[in-house]
């Protein structure tokens, strides 16, 4: 006999539905049902209808939440500005990869090669994460050669890349690699 789900409120509702689904749209794609996403989390198929008029919004609400910037840029404010500067863009890198990564197997997962509708041309949260990043590398401005602006440009760009299968040719760079490209260059030694 099938028990009852726990009473929950519209919006916690939707927000326990969004959870249980994005583990299940990286497994199976857009081709999960709503069947699987009711089982997942505990309810009738029905429940679901309640809170989003279609599989296809639960999907979007769901992508939504993934390329939603705050919870990394609430990470990236959780980081110790006073620690030393290759330990501190070492975490910022590592929180970046992390993001990609995420965001790069979700999108392939879904079959999507752009940013979700009404994010293609959204500037505003990168410009807030360069703007924190270069908030916690400020500090260590004197320690570069470079603007801290530009430290940050050039950290995202080759993390980005370096992150992505594809665009790596598979050899995804460590955190580490990233890291030392970036604060000591590619040249030997007294060249």
């Amino acid at each position: 006999m099938r028990t009852r789900a726990t009473a929950m409120s519209a919006d916690d509702r939707r927000r326990a539905l969004v959870d249980v689904t994005l583990p299940l749209l990286l497994e199976h794609g857009r081709t999960v049902t709503t069947r699987q996403i009711a089982e997942a989390a505990g309810v009738a198929e029905g429940t679901i209808f309640r809170v989003f008029e279609s599989k296809d919004d639960l999907v979007q609400a769901t992508l939504d939440r993934a390329f939603d910037i705050e919870p990394f840029l609430e990470d990236l404010r959780r980081i110790d500005p006073d620690q030393p500067l290759r330990a501190l863009v070492t975490e910022m890198v590592t929180l970046l990869q992390s993001r990609f990564r995420g965001i790069f197997t979700l999108m392939t997962a879904v079959g999507m090669v752009g940013p979700p509708k009404g994010r293609s041309h959204e500037h505003h949260p990168r410009e807030e994460a360069a703007r924190v990043m270069a908030d916690l590398l400020a500090p260590h401005a004197d320690e570069v050669r470079v603007p801290v602006a530009q430290l940050v440009h050039v950290t995202r760009l080759l993390t980005f890349s370096g992150s992505h299968p594809h665009l790596s040719d598979g050899r995804i760079l460590t955190a580490e690699e990233i890291v030392s490209t970036v604060l000591d260059g590619l040249l030997t030694k007294g060249d």
